[in-house]
């Protein structure tokens, strides 16, 4: 039987930013910049150049600017065609998506990743699909990292998650697979756990924010179990179809930054800025006058 396309991706934006504070409390954390993109920006772009046609919003209140931002504004537009121009206009193509191509869903109360994807399972329906978190920041250009898993996803099926080695005292942050047989950049999986202590983690691969899931992961979120923090975690309904369908990880080789931290962020804007024919030179003069 034929796989069924990747077409749609989740982008679950629900989350309060609460370690960005004071900005957050009127900015979507997806909202900050890197250089001079948001966030939410590089997610949708890594989404469309991996073949995606619909992309799921998963929001809450005060996440208004999203919607904004994806839409055409007018008068800008106008404003901008009058004065000729051309350089800024172009800017704005990326932003002014097909009418039709993005879905909003509120998630009307933070109970977790998980709640947050069961939340889209009316649109997804029947069909595979992507996940991304936009806060994770995975830059590689040239291979971007989604189209790499729709590419594996293509000769293996089933259900991929990214993954990359962390610091053994950092598996208390991720969500941790236990590792089968490897094949290049694909391992399969025969278990995962949510934020393990160092001491009993099976493994250092951590999930990074991407995955391609098969729609029977909704049916396990509906039950609504809580797990870690006390909220609905994708990594264990994930965990519950282990060895009921095929699971792999996929190990990225590009550049990770966690922007969901204030030093992750920083330095996301210093790497990317570095790779701006526009201002790396800047930057660069000022980084050395640090010492």
């Amino acid at each position: 039987m034929a796989l069924k396309p990747v077409r749609k991706a989740v982008f679950p934006v629900g989350g309060m930013g609460t370690r960005f504070l004071p900005a957050t409390k009127a900015v979507p954390k997806e909202m900050l910049p890197v250089v001079d993109k948001p966030l939410i920006q590089y997610a949708v772009d890594e989404a469309l150049a991996a073949g995606i046609e619909q992309l799921i919003f998963i929001t809450a209140r005060g996440k208004n600017p999203l919607e904004d931002y994806f839409d055409i504004a007018g008068e800008l537009v106008a404003e901008l065609t009058a004065r000729g121009k051309q350089a800024q206009l172009a800017a704005l193509d990326g932003t002014q998506l097909t009418p039709g191509n993005i879905a909003y869903v509120r998630q009307q109360a933070p109970l977790g990743l998980g709640h947050a994807v069961w939340c889209a399972r009316h649109i997804v329906g029947d069909e595979p699909f992507a996940v991304l978190l936009p806060d994770e920041l995975l830059w590689s250009p040239e291979a971007p990292c989604l189209r790499q898993m729709v590419e594996a996803y293509g000769k293996v099926g089933g259900n991929i998650l990214a993954v990359m080695e962390c610091l053994p005292e950092h598996t208390d942050r991720y969500g941790i697979i236990t590792p089968g047989k490897a094949d290049g950049l694909l391992t399969e999986m025969t278990g995962m756990v949510e934020k393990p202590r160092p001491a009993d983690a099976p493994s250092r691969l951590a999930a990074v924010g991407r995955y391609i899931l098969q729609p029977e992961v909704m049916g396990v979120l509906s039950a609504h179990k809580r797990g870690a923090g006390g909220e609905v975690q994708l990594t264990d309904s994930m965990a519950e179809l282990i060895g009921v369908q095929p699971f792999h990880g996929f190990t990225y080789t590009g550049r990770r930054f966690d922007c969901g931290d204030k030093a992750g962020h920083i330095n996301a804007n210093i790497a990317l800025a570095l790779e701006r024919p526009d201002i790396a030179a800047e930057v660069r003069a000022f980084i050395a006058t640090l010492g």
